[in-house]
């Protein structure tokens, strides 16, 4: 993913919601879908990256089913920002198949947030297959 890319809304759209956050992905496959789910979150938040020297993660993450997947991978993205104020432009996911997510990402210090977040959640999250691949709204706690 690209810094540019983080500029271009390509995989998600914001829909509404009365209290919180939430927006629609969609993704020919499950780990193209959890990259626009990463690449959704950091655009509407308006992160840019600092121009300091970038570093590689790798983060894996375990859970019941995809949808509980998809929640702790975001919510490890906010971690890493909040306490490391980190962002990540490149992604990769390595494994993906119901309970465990493997990822390597790259990436640096971010310059700005522009909104908090305080989580993920589960509210009405469902990944559904479509003709095309999978798609999920995803509500963020703000």
């Amino acid at each position: 993913m690209k810094h540019a890319d983080l500029l271009k809304p390509e995989g998600f759209e914001e829909v509404e919601h009365t209290a919180d956050w939430a927006y629609r992905i969609w993704g020919q496959s499950l780990a193209e879908l959890f990259v626009r789910a990463a690449r959704g979150l950091y655009y509407l938040v308006g992160m840019r990256l600092a121009a300091e020297p970038q570093g590689v993660r790798e983060i894996s993450l375990q859970g019941v089913d995809n949808e509980s997947l998809l929640v702790a991978w975001l919510n490890e993205l906010l971690y890493l920002h909040e306490s490391e104020n980190l962002g990540f432009e490149q992604i990769e996911i390595l494994q993906l198949d119901g309970k465990t997510l493997h990822a390597k990402v790259t990436g640096s210090p971010t310059q700005q947030w522009l909104k908090d977040i305080k989580a993920a959640t589960y509210h009405n999250l469902a990944i559904h297959s479509t003709e095309t691949g999978f798609e999920a709204t995803l509500v963020l706690d703000v």
